[in-house]
């Protein structure tokens, strides 16, 4: 896995402190993200002020956690911005909170019609699918992304 650079960071003076990928947000999620082959993937640890149930992963935790991974695929798979559409949610088991907890978020993009983005994405811990997500995305004319969102591209970090 290689990991991708944040094409947003250093545009904190035109607005940006996303709630889940900006590292500056206070009460963000700080997410960092990863390429694997045709993924996305985000290895993100679940603290506890992000539950709802007791030490349980919230819902909407996890649905945001899924509709960044489809943000995330569209800027890095197809070098544009986008907007999501649609977002369905299947939550198969509790996801646990704790400060020694890993959880991974994989997406990919399963189909393409003209400027929409067909998402897969799973919520996995301890190998075991906890929640899966389908999503569509707009995708933004490339020059529509660079005028209104800033967007210039997103490329791997060069290896150390």
């Amino acid at each position: 896995m290689k990991k991708i650079k944040n094409p947003y960071a250093g545009l904190e003076a035109q607005g940006y402190n996303c709630f889940a990928c900006c590292p500056e947000n206070p009460f963000g999620l700080k997410m960092e993200f990863y390429e694997d082959g045709d993924d996305i993937v985000c290895l993100w640890n679940p603290h506890t002020n992000f539950q709802g149930w007791l030490n349980t992963l919230h819902g909407g935790i996890q649905s945001t956690l899924m509709d960044e991974i489809g943000g995330w695929l569209i800027n890095r798979k197809l070098q544009t911005a986008g907007q999501t559409v649609q977002l369905a949610m299947r939550y198969r088991k509790p996801v646990p909170t704790g400060e020694n907890i890993t959880i991974e978020i994989r997406g990919r993009i399963k189909e393409m019609k003209r400027n929409l983005a067909f998402i897969e994405a799973s919520l996995s811990y301890d190998g075991e699918v906890c929640s899966t997500c389908e999503m569509t995305y707009f995708c933004f004319p490339k020059d529509v992304s660079a005028e209104k969102f800033f967007f210039k591209g997103c490329d791997l970090e060069e290896e150390k």
